[in-house]
């Protein structure tokens, strides 16, 4: 006698996409920002502001535009980098409106251009669009292995939009550093872009070449020592951010790319050698530029004595008067709208807001917004760890590698750690260049993310797997 029993195969289970996490975490980053809102509106004005409503909506229904997207093409992404990017630029709106509301600055921009206009209205409008590509990269980029395609043509790409700046009659020159174009009476700022698409270049190199860029000739003080040919990319590398610090006198945008390309290499290749290398040679180039351009020079003198030359430079000033704010703003600082930032002048509206920050939210809130910006960088290094092909972890790496260094070299400058760099702060500062660039940021690291953490499709069953004759002997 023999008993068949019937035994049919168990699917994959479905993994949790968390988008409703995602989704709860964005109205908390949409409700902050309006508190916040109504906070400065009644410390300055002593009640609500009329237009809080109409950010607050505006604010909500471009997260949710955003979330939706997120929700039917990139199912599976990481639900914390959409809600922190929000967040931030929801208090970035109201720290540009906070510095709108100053006499100081109205009274100076209207003995300087005649009139004043408002920074928050532009600023909304870049965000609308900042968003409108976010999603336009989760829509267009089904597959960010496809720009391993186009290695060699973003590095073309990414030299042209560095020399862009450059062009006489082109090419603006602001407070020093020329890293502006101007088109049809808008200011754009190519190196924000810049840094997106030469890390699609380093990734795509380092996949291909980090075997040979591994290898070591001798060993030296405990370090491996690379081959003398395999120098050359390190040393292309530091020549082009030399020249980019040289003549257009910006020194942020040329140690964001040699600090992003050092970053990427050390994880292509796992030599800590490179890491002393790009140091040495980082430490060099600053300090012969530093000796002979004029710009650069005075930004390094405002680092040594801000208050050495007080009088006499305008660096040394803002330097001087930054490090007076956060002083003031003690460990939980003056209130929203209560502070006197507005005296670093235009700046303020630059890198120089991380300074209201400091001195209106004190210590606490410049740990709170470095958590923030420190958890896109970890949630950025997660992705790479989690994607499952080569480039996808270096282009992920090297992504959160640039904001990371951005990040540093803002908050470094205007707290005095290293010399001022001129760029902008994510999210926060005022100006349509780097929201749209770091929105695009953020919407890449989604959909590498979504690629990452998407289940694998569960193979084809076998006809013999559907059912299994089991025969027990009589």
């Amino acid at each position: 006698m023999s008993v068949v029993t019937n035994t049919t195969t168990i699917g994959a289970i479905e993994l949790p996409s968390r988008r409703n996490t995602e989704l709860m975490l964005l109205g908390f980053a949409v409700v902050i920002p309006i508190f916040a809102y109504a906070n400065v509106g009644l410390a300055i004005h002593g009640k609500l502001p009329p237009g809080m409503v109409v950010y607050g909506l505006g604010l909500a229904v471009m997260a949710g535009v955003a979330h939706l997207v997120v929700r039917r093409f990139a199912k599976y992404a990481d639900p914390l980098l959409l809600p922190l990017g929000t967040l931030l630029n929801g208090l970035g709106l109201v720290l540009i409106w906070r510095l709108d509301q100053s006499e100081r600055l109205q009274n100076l921009a209207k003995r300087a251009y005649g009139q004043f206009s408002e920074s928050t209205p532009n600023q909304m409008l870049y965000t609308a669009m900042g968003i409108a590509l976010f999603c336009g990269v989760l829509l267009v980029l089904k597959d960010h292995r496809t720009l391993q395609r186009f290695t060699y043509i973003s590095m073309a790409a990414a030299l042209i939009l560095l020399i862009l700046p450059m062009i006489p009659g082109l090419g603006a020159d602001v407070f020093g550093a020329k890293i502006w174009i101007s088109v049809a009476g808008f200011s754009i700022q190519p190196g924000e872009f810049a840094k997106i698409v030469i890390a699609v270049f380093f990734a795509g190199y380092l996949m291909v070449k980090r075997d040979a860029l591994a290898l070591a000739s001798r060993r030296f003080m405990g370090l491996y020592l690379p081959r003398g040919r395999d120098l050359g990319p390190i040393l292309m590398i530091w020549a082009m951010s030399l020249l980019v610090l040289i003549f257009e006198n910006d020194l942020g945008t040329s140690l964001l790319f040699f600090g992003m390309f050092v970053i990427m290499l050390y994880v292509a290749t796992e030599r800590t050698s490179w890491i002393v290398i790009g140091l040495l040679m980082s430490t060099a180039g600053a300090v012969v530029v530093g000796t002979t351009a004029s710009h650069v020079e005075a930004r390094v003198n405002a680092w040594l004595d801000p208050f050495g030359c007080y009088a006499t430079s305008g660096a040394c000033e803002q330097v001087g008067q930054s490090i007076m704010s956060f002083g003031s703003g003690g460990v939980l600082g003056t209130g929203w709208g209560q502070g006197n930032s507005d005296l670093i002048g235009f700046a303020a509206n630059s890198d120089f807001i991380f300074s209201t920050v400091g001195e209106e939210l004190g210590l606490a809130g410049v740990m709170a917004f470095l958590l923030l910006y420190g958890l896109i960088i970890e949630r950025g290094a997660r992705t790479a760890l989690a994607a499952r092909d080569p480039f996808g972890k270096l282009f992920a790496i090297g992504l959160s590698g640039a904001f990371a260094l951005q990040i540093f070299v803002v908050a470094g400058g205007v707290m005095g750690l290293i010399p001022l760099t001129g760029m902008t702060m994510p999210f926060l500062a005022s100006g349509g260049s780097s929201v749209l660039a770091n929105w695009a940021l953020i919407g890449i690291l989604i959909r590498i993310s979504d690629t990452a953490r998407r289940p694998a499709p569960a193979p084809a069953p076998s006809p013999d797997s559907e059912m299994t004759q089991v025969v027990r002997p009589s």
